[in-house]
């Protein structure tokens, strides 16, 4: 895996405990949720990358959840089309802050639409799952771009999960993190697998930037499986995060 240098965060709005979800975790706490982004960032930082941090948009609640909006390889950006249409506009501050760093871009058009919570990259090649946000046109656009720029694309239909990285997370090296619907999936059965069980589930969306593994707290088997993988972990507690239907890869882009 190519070493990240860069990430793009966006603070929490106000708005955010209002935010779509389909957990009954109960409503979120926003001194709560600020105080976990900004560990958050710091946990990144930690990692050795420079963090762009865009200011809180309260008309977005969701907005805090960077990663749907744009699908990122290091030559290009994809910007999406996010299903949800109270989230359609985050694009629009995404793709001014990735203007910084990027000049070429391609975009998801309508009627296709697509959520980066559904687009997993490992080394050359990319999984996009159809989902409540990510449509079959969606993805066959995304497919088609990356196909055309000499990546391999594969197109999965979900059953169980909420967006694609909801259950599976690529640490590198062929070590792929599956639980659910993905642990004896076809597609990935040439990964050496790091399964994770049914009670730990929540846990398989962690993210691996540089020398270590972003992991949420209170998963002491996910801690030990990727550690005997050859990791370094750090936990994080994600409690507010989890409750709006989040995860770790939600909450940043990495580049």
């Amino acid at each position: 895996m190519s070493r990240f240098q860069n990430v793009i965060v966006k603070a929490p709005a106000r708005s955010y405990v209002n935010g779509l979800t389909s957990s009954d975790l109960g409503k979120p706490d926003y001194e709560k949720v600020a105080e976990q982004h900004r560990a958050y960032v710091e946990a990144l930082k930690s990692c050795g990358v420079e963090a762009t941090e865009l200011p809180a948009d309260e008309q977005y609640p969701d907005s805090v959840f960077v990663e749907d909006p744009a699908v990122l390889t290091p030559e290009f950006v994809v910007i999406a089309n996010p299903g949800a249409e109270s989230r359609n506009g985050e694009k629009e501050a995404i793709e001014e802050a990735l203007k910084k760093f990027y000049d070429k871009f391609y975009y998801i058009e309508a009627p296709g639409y697509l959520d980066g919570g559904d687009v997993l990259q490992a080394d050359d090649r990319f999984y996009i799952g159809l989902s409540e946000r990510t449509n079959e046109e969606g993805a066959r656009q995304l497919k088609e771009i990356l196909e055309k720029e000499g990546y391999m694309a594969d197109i999965l239909p979900l059953k169980e999960f909420f967006h694609l990285k909801t259950g599976i997370a690529y640490l590198g090296n062929n070590n792929m993190v599956v639980a659910g619907e993905f642990i004896d999936h076809p597609a990935f059965a040439d990964y050496n697998r790091i399964v994770i069980n049914k009670e730990d589930e929540y846990s398989a969306n962690c993210i691996r930037v540089n020398d270590h593994v972003i992991i949420p707290a209170g998963y002491p088997e996910t801690k030990r499986k990727i550690e005997e993988a050859g990791y370094q972990t750090i936990e994080l507690d994600m409690s507010e995060v989890q409750k709006q239907d989040g995860g770790l890869s939600c909450l940043s882009l990495r580049f």
